[in-house]
């Protein structure tokens, strides 16, 4: 993500033309039949506090605010780069990414938000319960951390922020800006992208984003389970899918194909600051790569994942140990979603992805569970930009995004970034 001003990966678009229609029936029944299952879940962490999306009409005209969106909603910037947001004293950051929200015993929430640059770190807002901002507060700072990209919610209400860069690391931030964050070593060093906890088990699960990078998943030695992980110490194990490297890649969405998990012998290969060993990706070679992780999201006993090299999103259940592709745009003729970055799925079960791609049509679009692929809004007039840092309040009637590099910009990195929110009946009653 961080300057690139076209992904290398992207596929020719004359490949999915060549599908035919029976191709694309199969592409909407494998969606629904990994969703169907999907029932109520207290993921929290920004992923909207009642139910299913409700039936979301079609975008509406651009707004002069540099996006579009659904009929009956309303929209506003609630902070920009480089200004003050108001009713706080903070200074916005450039290039926002990852976020989540974090429900306060006021009524109120937190959004916190990554910086994917030099320096990095996130910010915090804190709203009121009507959705006002009444704070602002730095909870990583830029001076120790990098290229914040990614990260993930904790059951203890913690955020972990990536580090994308071939030395990151993840990084444990308290929302309420009360706790000095802390480096895990123990998760990896490698190029982060995001992370998920399985509640049941505190094991927490990593993306990679390399070309050729790697599932991951952190065994502490002491879960702590329904109550706070201690990740400090602990096995980092990769994935390894039971089938060759030719049948993962190959196109189409299928499985469920059993997995197994294998320890990776030097999670740290590293030494004053550089790389002195294999790199982490590398250490096990029978483990299976995957295109570019990207957001995931554990929701009612599965952990959803995107890959943005072969534009797929994969769901791996940890009681079967097994992982299958429900999603990949290969399947379909004129795909509305032909790009996955970050990921959050609502507790009625619908995945809601945002775009990282060279079209200036950016979108964060819900896959539902019964296999419709709805936008929800669009960037206009932002060209070389990304939506990120996608989260809904905990009450759901408000959905927050940012334009990574915002209008005008034109893919520069550190110098822009605007944050929205749409607000509106985003769920059913």
């Amino acid at each position: 993500m961080l300057l690139r001003s076209a992904s290398p990966w992207k596929r020719p678009l004359s490949r999915r033309r060549l599908l035919s229609g029976g191709a694309q029936a199969v592409g909407y029944l494998a969606l629904a039949r990994a969703l169907s299952g999907c029932g109520s879940s207290s993921d929290g962490g920004g992923s909207g506090g009642a139910g299913r999306l409700g039936n979301i009409g079609p975008l509406g005209e651009p707004l002069d605010i540099g996006i579009r969106i659904p009929e009956g909603f309303t929209a506003r910037v609630i902070a920009q780069a480089n200004r003050l947001v108001p009713n706080t004293n903070l200074l916005w950051h450039t290039d926002p990414d990852g976020a989540a929200t974090y429900a306060t015993d006021d009524g109120g929430w937190i959004y916190v938000s990554n910086r994917e640059f030099l320096p990095g770190g996130a910010n915090a807002l804190r709203f009121d319960a009507s959705g006002e901002v009444v704070d602002g507060y730095n909870v990583l700072s830029g001076l120790v951390s990098r290229i914040n990209c990614g990260g993930g919610i904790t059951p203890w209400r913690t955020w972990l922020s990536g580090e994308e860069y071939e030395l990151g690391l993840i990084w444990e931030c308290d929302p309420w800006g009360r706790e000095l964050a802390r480096p895990l070593r123990a998760l990896g060093t490698f190029a982060h992208e995001a992370a998920a906890v399985d509640p049941r088990t505190n094991i927490v699960y990593e993306t990679e984003d390399e070309s050729d990078g790697r599932f991951y998943r952190f065994v502490p030695d002491a879960p702590n389970i329904g109550g706070r992980a201690d990740l400090s110490s602990g096995r980092l194990q990769v994935m390894r899918v039971l089938a060759t490297q030719d049948e993962v890649d190959a196109p189409g969405t299928f499985g469920p194909l059993p997995v197994e998990w294998l320890d990776v012998p030097d999670p740290n290969p590293v030494l004053g600051g550089v790389l002195t060993g294999t790199p982490t990706r590398l250490q096990v070679p029978e483990s299976t790569a995957f295109r570019g992780g990207e957001g995931i999201w554990y929701h009612d006993g599965i952990v959803y994942f995107g890959t943005k090299g072969d534009r797929r999103i994969w769901a791996h259940d940890p009681l079967a140990q097994t992982v299958e592709c429900i999603y990949d745009d290969a399947m379909f003729a004129e795909p509305i979603l032909d790009s996955v970055d970050n990921i959050v799925i609502t507790p009625g079960g619908d995945i809601i992805v945002v775009e990282d791609k060279s079209d200036p049509s950016q979108q964060a679009v819900a896959i539902t569970r019964d296999g419709r692929i709805v936008p929800l809004i669009e960037l206009v007039g932002q060209d070389g930009s990304e939506v990120t840092g996608p989260a809904f309040s905990p009450d759901g009637r408000h959905f927050y995004f940012s334009s990574q590099r915002g209008p005008g910009a034109n893919g520069t990195t550190g110098t822009a970034g605007i944050t929205y929110c749409v607000s509106g009946p985003w769920f059913e009653p």
